[in-house]
């Protein structure tokens, strides 16, 4: 610890991000270069607490705490203060495969926990960890690794999301052939189509790729187990797999007018929004287009304000977001204590977004979506709502109660639909594999992430349901140690 009074010197200071009337005009990410003496200060503030929180991931009480890969955080803070940068880097990659998406999309569960947010703000633990990695790609420090020697044993991964890119990155340092089958057009799953370029440049997923494949990790494209390759090919081709195929079934709004044209689940949206940005340029009007469109968007969370973001990048007319649940409390509620992740009031960057083009923010709490109102040619032109309140019924569970007189008409030439996900798809690969699931749909799965199905082992959001890209990492090299310790006779070195 080079600053022991550091967290007592110098406040936590806003990075420099792109104005928002500015960065909607491209596509390109919005934060600006960081100072290196400013992450050196708050570096500064880490205080290498006797017992810190931050690195320490755990679900309490159902709420995130703490990072999930155990990243060494209070390390690589006192290592950037002191300015040992190249030091720092190592010390990031020991448990993270890719700093430069989860210094990026991660919500930083790390600064919820942070000791210091008992009673200051938290340290600026995402923005130092974005810092050394770009600045370790910078200087030529991240190289392929490929193992020494290989084991003789192969391992097909299923999906190239954050969990099987993570499981195969760490089963090639095993020294084990992997191959990575991804049914798009390019690797990365998530963090290709369902993150909008502006949040993660799609140029650092494809760096990151080129370096796992100089490793010796194969990459297929194009290609669905399950319908292109028979899914017990898996079986007779490979010593083990691994299925990591996310949660893309996603929730629908079934109520009166869904079938408007005009109305798209959210990830269709951003999907062909992406795609078409990297191909043409968005050239090819292969996309739906928000421009001089009032958009509704229903439903929170990262995806809805992906959405958010997008559409004003369109030239949306306006838009309006609407949650069903109340507005977060500005500061922690009784109920959700640290070392929890707070749920707070903020403005995410679509909000922020938003809110400078159009006054304020979008978002409407405690509002319930009734129906759909379109013209006569079929295509939405309204959303019908009606507040609500949630009141405690007596066994304690919260119950939605629709509040009279407050009902609203919402102009809406587009709507999106972004209201979470129901788990893998069933047709197909987890059908022909016959793998077992639980009351939720998400596959089933031991200590070691084996599934029913012997030498079939599963990670991501196919097995915890939607969440975090940093959970999804998590998953992935937890999987990885389960393969390596199946393949090896019951022992693993894999960390």
């Amino acid at each position: 610890m080079g600053r022991p009074t550091g967290f007592l010197e110098f406040p936590r200071e806003g990075l420099p991000q792109r104005p928002p009337a500015e960065r909607v005009k491209d596509w390109d990410e919005s934060h600006a270069d960081v100072p290196e003496e400013l992450l050196r200060r708050q570096g500064a503030r880490c205080m290498d607490c006797g017992t810190p929180f931050c690195h320490t991931g755990k679900l309490i009480a159902g709420m995130a705490s703490g990072c999930p890969i155990n990243n060494l955080i209070p390390d690589w803070n006192d290592l950037v203060y002191r300015g040992q940068w190249r030091e720092a880097a190592i010390r990031l990659h020991q448990t993270n495969n890719f700093p430069e998406f989860t210094g990026r999309v991660c919500p930083a569960p790390c600064e919820g926990s942070c000791t210091l947010a008992l009673n200051d703000d938290a340290v600026t633990i995402k923005a130092i960890e974005c810092a050394i990695v770009d600045r370790a790609f910078d200087a030529g420090w991240v190289s392929p690794e490929a193992p020494a020697t290989r084991t003789g044993k192969s391992v097909a991964v299923v999906g190239s999301g954050p969990a099987g890119l993570a499981c195969a990155a760490q089963l090639n340092k095993a020294g084990h052939t992997v191959t990575v089958f991804e049914r798009a057009d390019r690797i990365g799953g998530l963090l290709m189509y369902g993150i909008p370029n502006m949040k993660l440049d799609k140029r650092l997923v494809e760096r990151r790729v080129r370096l796992m494949g100089g490793a010796g990790i194969r990459f297929v494209t194009g290609v669905e187990i399950g319908r292109d390759v028979p899914s017990q090919r898996l079986l007779t081709d490979y010593d083990a797999a691994v299925l990591c195929i996310g949660s893309p079934v996603a929730r629908d709004l079934t109520i009166e007018g869904r079938s408007l044209s005009g109305i798209h689940l959210a990830m269709e949206f951003l999907h062909a929004n992406t795609r078409s940005l990297l191909d043409s340029a968005h050239a090819d009007g292969l996309y739906i287009s928000a421009a001089g469109r009032n958009v509704v968007v229903i439903g929170g969370g990262d995806t809805g304000t992906d959405c958010v973001g997008t559409a004003l990048r369109h030239g949306a007319s306006g838009v309006v977001q609407l949650e069903i649940l109340g507005r977060p409390p500005d500061q922690r509620a009784s109920d959700n204590p640290w070392p929890q992740w707070p749920k707070l009031y903020r403005l995410d960057y679509g909000q922020e977004e938003a809110a400078a083009l159009q006054g304020g923010d979008p978002r409407r709490y405690s509002v319930l979506t009734k129906r759909f109102v379109g013209d006569a040619e079929g295509r939405v032109r309204e959303v019908h709502t009606v507040e609500v309140e949630w009141r405690k019924s007596p066994d304690g569970r919260p119950q939605l109660h629709e509040l009279p007189g407050t009902e609203q008409v919402v102009p809406a030439d587009l709507a999106l639909l972004a209201l979470g996900f129901l788990g893998p798809e069933r047709r197909g690969l987890v059908e022909e594999l016959g793998v077992r699931l639980d009351e939720r749909g998400n596959v089933v799965t031991d200590g070691e992430k084996m599934t029913s199905v012997p030498g079939v082992f599963a990670a991501g959001d196919a097995v915890r349901g939607q969440s975090l890209v940093v959970w999804a990492i998590h998953e992935g090299r937890k999987a990885a140690r389960g393969v390596d310790r199946h393949l090896m006779y019951g022992e693993t070195y894999l960390p």
